[in-house]
């Protein structure tokens, strides 16, 4: 079956298949083949041809308006949140029960988890009893980086009284044999939460309080990077952190 749209756009501007293959720097036959066979041309010959004949290419070849195969998601994403908000306490608090040797928390504040489960010192409690590691890392309310995350937030007045908020709450795990709480003033790109092999990354987006910025759920499976560069940073921003003292 031709292409009559674009015989008809060629016969018009008086276009060769000889002179339209000049000008798209393929052979003459291709575009006999364009024309006669309704072969479609690949998509930088066609923007090529298109612009030549004064055209859009989608018009003349509709089917390069079909979607190409998309990237293989990474086999090391397990799920994904819109919002934190769509994310279940419970999730987290099932990931926490699970570890066996290590929980990892970066955050500015995320009372959230306290409000939504009080009993969570006392699961961090048990698990460093079985041998977990558990390091929190909390924001510093001091830190110029926490101010300017509350300017930037859509509601964020107040951040650095939910950043003291947060170290009330974990207080009492001070000096509790396997965790250790800590202060950052870093900027903060990701909230983390981690349990051993599975992490839960809470993006920050500007002018968007992290209860309404997306959530990827993370397992870590030797067929990708996600988890150790986000496990790296959690490292990176740990080794900066300060040591929260007993009072």
């Amino acid at each position: 079956m031709p292409n009559e749209r674009l015989k008809a756009v060629m016969a018009s501007g008086g276009w060769t298949c000889a002179a339209l293959a000049d000008k798209a720097d393929v052979d003459t036959k291709s575009v006999e083949r364009w024309a006669n066979q309704n072969r479609t041309p690949r998509l930088g010959t066609a923007r090529v041809a298109a612009e030549a004949l004064g055209e859009d290419m989608f018009v003349l070849w509709p089917s390069l308006r079909q979607p190409r195969a998309a990237r293989a998601i990474s086999p090391e994403l397990v799920a994904l949140y819109e919002q934190r908000a769509d994310l279940p306490v419970s999730v987290i608090v099932d990931l926490l029960e699970k570890a066996a040797e290590r929980v990892d928390v970066l955050v500015y504040a995320a009372v959230f988890l306290h409000e939504a489960y009080p009993r969570l010192n006392d699961l961090l409690r048990e698990r460093a009893a079985e041998g977990c590691t558990v390091r929190i890392a909390i924001g510093d309310p001091d830190s110029e980086n926490v101010r300017q995350r509350g300017k930037e937030e859509k509601f964020g007045h107040g951040i650095e009284s939910r950043c003291r908020l947060a170290l009330m709450h974990y207080r009492p795990l001070i000096g509790t044999p396997g965790i250790e709480i800590r202060t950052h003033g870093t900027t903060l790109y990701n909230s983390l939460y981690r349990a051993d092999d599975q992490l839960l990354v809470n993006a920050h987006v500007w002018g968007v309080n992290a209860f309404g910025a997306p959530v990827w759920h993370l397992r870590r499976t030797g067929a990708g990077t996600l988890f150790d560069t986000y496990a790296s940073s959690f490292d990176a921003v740990w080794s900066t952190a300060r040591p929260v003292e007993e009072s």
